[in-house]
């Protein structure tokens, strides 16, 4: 080994001092080994700890749990935005998604020589799909679901080119009924209740909802036009006449509680109820 060093000693002193190169390298590596040392022990605590904090959450430390799913949460947004454009809120999307991830935790086992982040991706796409599957108050077929997948991809890939597809062109490419595609794209939409406010103001400084902009099929105007000549009709009646109409048709009275109210017979009551109707039927007519 002397004779090995001696043969291996730089010859240019001014440089090195005449050290052998493997001398003059020992405390270089012995440094080195010391870090990677180091550096392993370091993975090895930090390993421990965080299959510990699985096994506390397994055992309902919701403390160890928070700190899990904190500490993957860019895991499950990553996910989660997969699935934004669909009508649901990214925040639902993403609470969704950790309930997947929570579900992963409860399952795992170090045993299985797998990274929890690995194991537990098929839980939370899972868990959202069957959230955008069961989910709303109209049910949508999964044969529409997926078409609604692939138009979305497929939109996003001409977008990149700059590019929008028609609807003809969609069909065309997808082979499929362009009505298909119509009801895959209105599926996703989100669902609205027709007693939110729609439009803001007004005359009378009200919020109209979306049911008072659908129409009843029926002639408005004729309606009110009717109204307004019954109205007038009444007020010409006596007021046992007018007490009568009242009871009978805006109070919804019968004629037995009518004669009681006004301290007459029922035969009463059915005879001038008769001959008012009859006396606004021909003014109407007229």
């Amino acid at each position: 080994m002397e004779n090995y060093l001696e043969d291996n000693k730089i010859q240019n002193e001014d440089d090195f001092n005449g050290q052998p190169i493997l001398e003059r390298n020992t405390d270089f590596i012995e440094e080195d080994e010391k870090e990677k040392c180091q550096n392993n022990q370091f993975f090895w605590e930090k390993k421990y700890d965080f299959i510990n904090d699985i096994k506390k959450a397994q055992s309902g430390d919701k403390d160890a749990m928070a700190k899990l799913v904190e500490d993957n949460q860019g895991l499950v947004w990553n996910i989660a935005r997969r699935f934004l454009g669909r009508g649901y809120d990214k925040e639902d999307i993403y609470q969704i998604g950790c309930m997947g991830f929570i579900k992963a935790i409860r399952r795992f086992n170090a045993d299985f020589e797998v990274q929890l982040s690995t194991y537990a991706v098929p839980y939370i796409l899972g868990e959202i799909k069957k959230f955008l599957r069961d989910d709303g108050p109209v049910k949508v077929s999964r044969s529409l679901k997926e078409l609604n997948v692939k138009i979305n991809e497929l939109q996003k890939e001409y977008t990149n080119t700059g590019k929008e597809l028609s609807l003809i062109e969609i069909a065309t490419i997808l082979k499929v009924p362009k009505e298909d595609i119509v009801l895959a794209i209105e599926s996703s939409q989100a669902t609205e209740s027709i007693e939110n406010a729609k439009y803001s103001g007004g005359k009378a400084n009200k919020d109209l909802t979306l049911i008072d902009t659908l129409s009843t099929n029926k002639d408005e105007a004729n309606l009110i036009t009717n109204k307004i000549a019954v109205q007038k009709m009444i007020e010409k009646l006596g007021d046992r006449e007018k007490k009568i109409i009242l009871l009978r048709f805006y109070k919804d009275k019968t004629q037995s509680e009518v004669a009681k109210i006004l301290g007459i017979s029922q035969v009463q009551v059915s005879r001038i109820e008769k001959k008012i109707l009859e006396g606004m039927k021909r003014e109407l007519v007229s």
